[in-house]
């Protein structure tokens, strides 16, 4: 599956990187190719693009704040968490998200 991210704090340092690490080790681990933006204090770094979300399965959001471009995904099936939950379990926040589709 082929699963594309948003991470983002309110501070954006780090529970933004501890959540974009976790969900890469984690969907890695269960089989999945997943591409993670982050958004903070540094702006938008490794941006999803149009080609990605043609192929994107699903967006999950792990944020806790708004995010630039929300738009984009707007024709795709969000599965939207707090930061801390892709931080604890990543491998849970995967499994909920493909569940939905």
């Amino acid at each position: 599956m082929n699963i594309l991210a948003v991470t983002a704090c309110p501070a954006g340092v780090a529970h933004t990187y501890m959540a974009k690490k976790g969900l890469e080790k984690a969907a890695k681990k269960l089989g999945h190719k997943i591409k993670v933006e982050t958004q903070g204090s540094m702006g938008i770094e490794n941006e999803i693009k149009a080609k990605d979300l043609e192929k994107a399965d699903l967006v999950i959001l792990a944020i806790d704040t708004k995010i630039e471009k929300a738009n984009r995904f707007d024709s795709k099936t969000i599965h939207e968490v707090p930061v801390a939950a892709a931080v604890k379990n990543a491998a849970k926040v995967i499994e909920d998200a493909t569940a939905k589709l």
